[in-house]
C-alpha cells in the first residue's frame, strides 16, 4: 500500500475546475515534485490533502485512512505536516513558543489539569519545552529561542517553519515553495537542508517549487499540472525534455 494515494481527485470552486482527475501513488521515503505555472492547481492539491478544502470527488488516503472530509488537525494527527508559500509563523511569539505550540496535539493532560496546573500538566509542559529546545538545537535555532519570530532573518524564518512542522512528528512533509525569495547560494544550501531533514527525520516529501535548479536537483520524479490537469509525469530528465511542459510551463525555454 502506498503511504499516500490520491485517486481521481477533482475539486471545483463554483463552476471553475481547480484540480481535475489528480492521481498519485507516493511510496515511503520518496521525494516527489509538483510543478506548473501559477494557477495550475498545485497549492490546491496541498489544501485538499491537508483538509483545508474537501475534494468535490475522489479519494485521498494516508496509510489506508481516508482523508477527504477530515479537518486539518485530524489530518495532522495521521502524520502529515506542511509549510506555506508565504511563511505563516506566529510572528509576535518567541521562536521557542512557535515550536511549543506544534506539540499540543500530543500532550497527555486534560483541559481541567491545564486550568488548575495539576496532575500531568507540569510534567507534560516540561517535556514539551525540552522537546522544543532539542528540536531548535537540531535546526541550529536554539540561540534564537527567546527572540520574536518576526525578528529572524528570512532564511531562519523558513527554517523555523519547517522545524515547527516537524514538531508534529509527521511521516509526510509537504513543502510549498520553500525556495521563494532565496538567492542561488541560498537555494543550494536549501537543497542540502531538504536532503538532510529527509534522512534525519525519515520523511517522505512532496515539494511544490518554481525554482528549477532545486526541483531538478533533488526530486526523484515530477508531476506537472496546467489548469488543474496533469499534463506530464516522470523522471526529472524526462520532464526536462517534454515538449508539452516546455510549451505550457516555460514557453519555449529549456528547463535547466
Amino acid at each position: 500500500m502506498p503511504l499516500l494515494q490520491a485517486k481521481s481527485v477533482t475539486h471545483y470552486f463554483g463552476g471553475l475546475c481547480a484540480v481535475s482527475d489528480f492521481n498519485l501513488d507516493l511510496e515511503k521515503g520518496e521525494l516527489v515534485g509538483i510543478i506548473g505555472p501559477n494557477g495550475a492547481g498545485k497549492t490546491t492539491v496541498f489544501n485538499l490533502i491537508t483538509g483545508v478544502y474537501k475534494a468535490t470527488r475522489g479519494s485521498i488516503t494516508m496509510n489506508g485512512h481516508e482523508l477527504v472530509g477530515l479537518k486539518p488537525n485530524q489530518v495532522t494527527a495521521l502524520g502529515i505536516a506542511r509549510t506555506f508559500q508565504n511563511i505563516r509563523l506566529f510572528k509576535d511569539l518567541s521562536v521557542l513558543d512557535n515550536v511549543r505550540i506544534a506539540h499540543y496535539s500530543q500532550v497527555g493532560y486534560t483541559a481541567w489539569e491545564s486550568f488548575f496546573h495539576i496532575g500531568r500538566y507540569r510534567n507534560e509542559e516540561a517535556r514539551v519545552a525540552q522537546n522544543s529546545l532539542d528540536l531548535l538545537a537540531v535546526f541550529k535555532l536554539d540561540a534564537y529561542a527567546d527572540d520574536l519570530a518576526k525578528n529572524l532573518p528570512y532564511g531562519l524564518q523558513r527554517r523555523l517553519e519547517i522545524a515547527r512542522a516537524l514538531a508534529t512528528k509527521p511521516s509526510l512533509l509537504l513543502l510549498d515553495e520553500p525556495a521563494a525569495g532565496m538567492n542561488p547560494n541560498e537555494i543550494m544550501l536549501l537543497m542540502d537542508f531538504i536532503r538532510w531533514i529527509r534522512e534525519e527525520f525519515d520523511l517522505t516529501i512532496i515539494l511544490i517549487e518554481h525554482q528549477m535548479r532545486l526541483v531538478m536537483g533533488i526530486c526523484e520524479r515530477l508531476k506537472v499540472l496546467d489548469f488543474g490537469a496533469t499534463i506530464a509525469e516522470g523522471l526529472p530528465q524526462e520532464i526536462q525534455a517534454n515538449p508539452r511542459v516546455l510549451e505550457a510551463y516555460l514557453g519555449e525555454q529549456e528547463v535547466t
